[in-house]
């Protein structure tokens, strides 16, 4: 029995579901959004959440984790004499930052980058030669922005150990894909953060905000500190005296206070004005830098769906300051992780949806 070949047209036609096939597997997992989890090849330590404690499961280190974590540990170990405290001031600011970009969108490019900083795990740096007068962490709420997280850890690691500050970086992830929950994410990220270390206070940051002078310097505040007074999208200029988003800092004492954010947000809008009631309300003030020093560049992202209640949520506020923050928290931690350049948190806040 003779076999025919196959005519030019079926040949084509094979081709073409070929083709389509491959534009659908390419197209749907390119434009799906994706964890930070999944770029993620290899960690340092993993900690897995339990009901009163943190448990430690060590994970093998490798490649570029492995040069960062032994050089860093192996030169902090051996400093052993006291160190006096840093100056209020530190000596080497000169008022300008150079914009840093990354040569490849990845987290393994950009700690290949820092390396020459010798970052503790977990994101953590601490000056060698004076004693840091405050344990900060910084907060990153995160949804889907590896590009400005790239960038953002690029520039900040550089920026605040120039200010010879002790600082740890979290970045917290939102586990669903439904609205967006920044301040909620915040107060988790307070919590947990306090479970690891005893910090003083917090600067809670958004992840495309990236600081024009070193002399905006991240130390304790006195009383509730807004930082990025003056952003390039907005012409340097405050859009409103209240204003209290974007970067703000906070004693920790001053924002158990408060009773953190409001968890009652979900999309975008709104908790920023309802902290600054709130901060009023307690008889603190809000403080600013100069806006010649406070000064940030927005890094590009796709626009935010708005709160649809936002503007309810907000003029009811003064009623729930007592009951809807920190004391009402609910969540559920999926993964903990401390990586070379930052501490890993992705939590589930489907629980408390409303």
């Amino acid at each position: 029995m003779s076999i025919l070949p196959p005519s030019r047209g079926g040949i084509l036609f094979g081709l073409g579901i070929a083709y389509l096939l491959v534009q659908y597997i390419y197209v749907s997992y390119y434009n799906e959004p994706r964890r930070i989890d999944s770029f993620i090849t290899t960690t340092t330590q993993e900690y897995l959440p339990s009901t009163n404690s943190v448990s430690i499961m060590h994970l093998n280190v490798s490649g570029i984790e492995a040069m960062i974590y032994n050089n860093i540990q192996t030169k902090q170990t051996n400093e052993k004499q006291p160190l006096t405290p840093c100056p209020q001031t530190p000596p080497d600011l000169n008022g300008t930052m150079r914009l840093l970009v990354p040569a490849q969108e990845t987290l393994e490019e950009v700690a290949q980058q820092l390396s020459w900083l010798r970052l503790l795990e977990g994101g953590h740096q601490e000056p060698l030669d004076c004693r840091a007068r405050y344990k900060i962490a910084i907060i990153v709420p995160y949804r889907d922005r590896l590009s400005n997280l790239c960038t953002f850890l690029l520039n900040m690691h550089p920026f605040l150990t120039k200010q010879q500050l002790d600082y740890s970086i979290f970045i917290v992830e939102q586990f669903d894909d439904g609205l967006f929950n920044r301040a909620m994410l915040m107060n988790v990220g307070f919590n947990e953060a306090l479970k690891l270390r005893d910090f003083d206070c917090f600067f809670f940051h958004d992840v495309d905000l990236i600081p024009e002078n070193d002399r905006n310097i991240y130390s304790c505040p006195d009383q509730p500190r807004h930082m990025s007074v003056a952003i390039d999208k907005f012409n340097y200029r405050l859009p409103y005296v209240d204003l209290f988003g974007g970067v703000i800092g906070m004693s920790r004492n001053h924002f158990q206070l408060v009773n953190g954010f409001s968890n009652m947000f979900w999309g975008w809008g709104g908790e920023d004005d309802d902290m600054a009631s709130r901060v009023k309300a307690h008889d603190l003030n809000i403080t600013r830098y100069t806006p010649n020093v406070a000064r940030y560049h927005m890094l590009t992202h796709a626009k935010q769906k708005a709160n649809p209640k936002r503007y309810e949520k907000l003029y009811s506020g003064r009623k729930r300051f007592k009951t809807d923050g920190l004391n009402n928290l609910e969540y559920r931690v999926k993964s903990l992780k401390q990586l070379p350049l930052f501490t890993y948190l992705l939590v589930d806040l489907t629980g408390r949806r409303s």
